[in-house]
């Protein structure tokens, strides 16, 4: 744990840690000598320092200062202040934008100088004590010890080229370890979507996180129910179409949070009849997406949820069909709506995903029925060469499909006479969805 001692912090010079003002972006220096120019502290923070000195190259550079949002307004041509939950200015230089943060303070209502009343206004909480808006300014040592992470609370000045460390953690970034600033169980309990950047982070840079930070997930993991769905999804999407797909996956199961994110999912894994090959078919499509991502390939989040929510559909499908006496088609239908929805109720799947996501499993039953009135129109279907790799996948875990991988694997290659003699001899379905 870190108890804040705002009295007490490291200055490491450009010497000790490496970085130059040259590795910076010249939008994210013209920001900062703007700011220090007009009589402002400010300083480049978080995961650019990070980056640096990982020798990894930065995707974006943050700045915290001084001045307060109305404050940085007027100093540049092009500035939006945004954001409800968190005050922040964009500054855009050309292409490029510099997001600056005011120095904010981490302070309950009962330990403030100011009215209780006036810092409910600034800052909100729910009855879990998850912080929905703050907006509370305050000094940089006070700055430091409301971030997340020790290694994201460095701050860098190119003109003195010292970096400021209150938390220690250059000292984590020499040791790769990942550690929560202040008492883990409440830092979650204010933001319980930092439990799954803390497994990012690991992820990603490749650390370890400390025992102290880890050891609260089991208990809190409920705590990610009452995060909003849309945001959820903007997690999905950083764990999950980063290229890190797979590590994340098993860093969630780890730490058992994988049945609160998909609960149909952890269920399914369970069954003793399709548990072993969902298992690998979701090991499989996790590994291909990371392989995408490595070769500049085009990836979407809906194939990733196709994926993991494959087995439920098939499962809830059986279900309709038993219980509710439907034909196969209407039960599959009515399986896609279900699962769809009950996954809608922890992570919001946008319309244009479930759209998808509904079309690549109904296309599975006509790419293994070989009706000949489907052949022509399967083909030309938008969703078409999404759902022939499912199918692959499918086989490749173990699924009776394989005789319809080849087959259209040959009808997609053959030319019109091969095609034709494809047609005259379309083998008996292999599998039923």
């Amino acid at each position: 744990m870190n108890t804040p001692n705002l009295s007490s912090f490291t200055r490491i010079p450009a010497s000790t840690h490496g970085i130059r003002p040259q590795q910076l972006s010249k939008a994210a220096l013209q920001v900062i000598t703007t700011l220090q120019e007009a009589g402002f502290t400010a300083y480049i923070v978080g995961g650019g320092v990070r980056d640096l000195l990982l020798n990894k190259h930065p995707k974006d550079f943050d700045v915290a200062t001084s001045a307060h949002p109305d404050e940085v307004r007027p100093l540049f041509k092009r500035c939006h202040l945004i954001g409800r939950r968190f005050r922040l200015a964009h500054v855009y230089f050309g292409p490029h934008i510099i997001e600056v943060a005011t120095f904010r303070a981490n302070i309950a209502p009962d330990a403030a100088e100011q009215p209780a009343e006036e810092i409910e206004q600034h800052r909100k909480h729910t009855t879990t004590g998850m912080i929905l808006r703050d907006n509370i300014y305050g000094t940089l040592e006070e700055d430091a010890f409301r971030r997340d992470f020790t290694i994201n609370a460095l701050y860098y000045d190119p003109t003195s080229g010292e970096i400021l460390d209150y938390t220690d953690g250059y000292q984590d970034i020499q040791q790769r370890t990942l550690r929560i600033i202040g008492d883990p169980w409440q830092r979650y309990r204010e933001d319980p979507v930092r439990m799954l950047r803390a497994l990012r982070f690991v992820s990603k840079l490749e650390f370890n996180i400390h025992a102290d930070s880890a050891a609260p997930f089991h208990n809190l993991a409920a705590l990610l129910t009452h995060v909003p769905t849309s945001r959820l999804f903007d997690e999905f999407n950083k764990l999950f179409m980063n290229g890190h797909a797979y590590a994340n996956y098993e860093l969630i199961k780890q730490y058992h949070l994988l049945p609160i994110l998909f609960r149909q999912t952890a269920d399914a894994l369970k069954d003793a009849t399709v548990g072993a090959n969902f298992a690998l078919l979701i090991e499989k499509a996790l590994k291909n997406t990371d392989e995408r991502i490595r070769q500049n390939k085009p990836v979407t989040p809906a194939f990733l949820f196709a994926a993991l929510l494959w087995q439920p559909y098939n499962l809830c499908s059986l279900n309709f069909q038993k219980h509710h006496h439907q034909t196969p088609y209407i039960a599959n239908l009515s399986s896609a709506a279900e699962v769809i929805s009950q996954q809608n109720k922890i992570i919001g799947i946008p319309r244009r995903l479930a759209v998808f996501i509904r079309e690549t499993w109904h296309l599975q039953s006509l790419l293994t029925s070989f009706r000949k009135r489907h052949i022509t129109r399967v083909i030309k279907h938008p969703r078409f060469r999404a759902a022939y790799d499912f199918l692959i996948l499918r086989a490749a875990s173990g699924e009776d499909c394989q005789i319809a991988v080849d087959w259209w694997t040959a009808y997609q290659a053959g030319n019109d006479a091969e095609r034709h003699e494809l047609f005259r001899n379309i083998p008996r379905p292999a599998a039923k969805t």
